[in-house]
């Protein structure tokens, strides 16, 4: 079953499993680990180029040596557009603390007050995946057993999917749409 707000469907597991993201235990694997990177939306290709000079100096040296405003993403059959991965690993971006915790360059540097984008909104609404079509957006939740101390944490604190992505999905589809989901995850809450 789905359910449907503004031509956005939406899969169940978005508001019936738990989630709170522990760096502690994951490490940021979820920037390390995959086949692919991140998904751009279009507008995102020219804000990270605009602002790249400024990222670089977050990232690593010798990936932020050989990254371009050409190079830093690349497209699948020309639908998708993906940020590149390091040596077909981590994301290019991908920057690590002292204690081996993944840190994203373009996040920190918009935290230092150097860049205006936070991040790509795939990284921002992780575990949640969006696909487009023509006629309508698919919001689901994408499980992965790097997630597993996350998915603990979030039973452990009823916390669902969609609560723990409050941020990114205002930032996405704005606020009367999370309050829309807010209403739909209390209808799905009540005894039938």
């Amino acid at each position: 079953m789905l359910v449907e707000i503004e031509n956005k469907l939406i899969s169940l597991e978005v508001f019936n499993e738990k989630f709170i993201c522990e760096l502690n235990s994951c490490k940021g694997a979820c920037c390390v680990k995959g086949d692919a990177g991140a998904p751009l939306l279009e507008n995102e290709i020219e804000l990270i180029s605009n602002e790249l000079d400024e990222i670089k100096p977050f990232m690593r040296k010798e990936i932020a040596l050989k990254t371009t405003k050409n190079n830093f993403f690349y497209s699948i059959q020309d639908e998708d557009t993906m940020v590149s991965l390091n040596n077909g690993k981590e994301c290019i971006f991908v920057n690590f603390d002292s204690a081996g915790n993944s840190k994203c360059s373009i996040e920190t540097a918009y935290r230092e007050g150097k860049v205006n984008f936070l991040k790509p909104l795939s990284c921002h609404l992780y575990p949640i995946r969006i696909k487009s079509f023509i006629e309508f957006e698919a919001i689901n939740y994408e499980k992965w057993d790097i997630c597993q101390k996350a998915c603990e944490l979030g039973m452990k604190n009823n916390t669902p999917v969609f609560m723990f992505l409050k941020e990114p999905l205002i930032r996405a589809y704005g606020e009367k749409f999370y309050m829309e989901m807010e209403k739909v995850y209390t209808e799905l809450k009540k005894p039938h």
